[in-house]
């Protein structure tokens, strides 16, 4: 079977972290990869209660640069420098990343001992890929730049074990060819990759974290196998959410349904709502049944 994709939400709260909620950050990991999606104050000790090791980073995408989001990454830079981190990480942001970034170093005494690739991601389409998966970008409408990013797990042809032992042809070599989708030829006879093999489909987890709600969000998300969403507001404060640049829980499962998403995670959860967040997922519910609220610490596999 395919690499399995963990999603682990080290801070689901909104601007104002709360006992309960930590900033928002949220680590995607497949194969070797271990990707991390914004980076709120607090995040790497969320790494320490989640008994995950931030040396295993290799990618962090930032979606914008508003303090809650982002605050995190000196101290977690810093670790990273102090644990003698060799791998080299890149971050990935929207317009204005490398000036942030360098302006929040000159802030303190970092100790740089690791190298850091900064790319800001400008363009909306695919900007990373290699053979497993690729990442694409969407731009949003917050009030400064800001990205949603969808990872998309490649798809693969797989060989069928049932056809294969009913074929007669054995197991060895001649299978990567079938893999690859040709033919082969074995004791004269010829056995067809179509009609031993089928296509696996790829994974999509696609992340949409503050924004109002805007035409680009429905056709960036479409068949995501899981829509991580932001959900500021409750069903029916909209125009609250429109005017500080946020969406709704209703807003989110709209999307969700005409998406045709298979599952949503609501995320980025007001204050307002820290002793009861009912408020929030009913709604939701209502109109995408399978939604669901997810709290700090919480891990789902796609």
């Amino acid at each position: 079977m395919a690499e399995k994709i963990k999603l682990f939400f080290l801070g689901t709260s909104g601007a104002i972290p709360t006992a309960d909620r930590n900033h928002t950050s949220i680590l995607l990991t497949y194969g070797g990869e271990n990707i991390l999606i914004d980076c709120g104050e607090g995040t790497q000790r969320q790494f320490r209660k989640a008994k995950l090791n931030p040396c295993k980073l290799t990618k962090i995408l930032i979606t914008h640069w508003h303090g809650d989001h982002v605050l995190g990454l000196p101290g977690l830079m810093q670790t990273l420098a102090f644990s003698e981190y060799q791998k080299g990480l890149t971050i990935y942001g929207p317009k204005g990343t490398k000036k942030y970034l360098a302006n929040m170093f000159k802030t303190f005494a970092f100790v740089n001992k690791f190298p850091i690739k900064v790319v800001e991601v400008t363009k909306e389409g695919v900007f990373f890929e290699n053979g497993d998966f690729y990442i694409e970008a969407r731009k949003m409408f917050h009030n400064v730049p800001c990205n949603a990013y969808s990872f998309i797990q490649k798809g693969e042809r797989r060989v069928d074990k049932k056809k294969l032992k009913s074929s007669g042809l054995p197991p060895g070599p001649l299978l990567q060819k079938l893999k690859q989708g040709k033919d082969v030829v074995f004791k004269g006879k010829k056995y067809e990759s179509k009609d031993l093999t089928f296509e696996e489909e790829g994974k999509k987890v696609s992340f949409v974290l503050d924004t109002k709600l805007n035409k680009n969000i429905v056709p960036f998300v479409k068949n995501a196998d899981v829509l991580v969403c932001e959900a500021t507001f409750e069903h029916g404060k909209e125009e609250l959410a429109r005017g500080r640049y946020h969406l709704t829980s209703g807003q989110a499962a709209e999307i969700a349904k005409r998406a045709d998403v298979k599952r949503l995670i609501l995320t980025h959860i007001s204050q307002r709502y820290e002793k009861n967040t009912e408020p929030v997922l009913k709604e939701a519910t209502k109109i995408f049944k399978k939604s669901s609220l997810i709290d700090d610490l919480y891990w789902v596999q796609v």
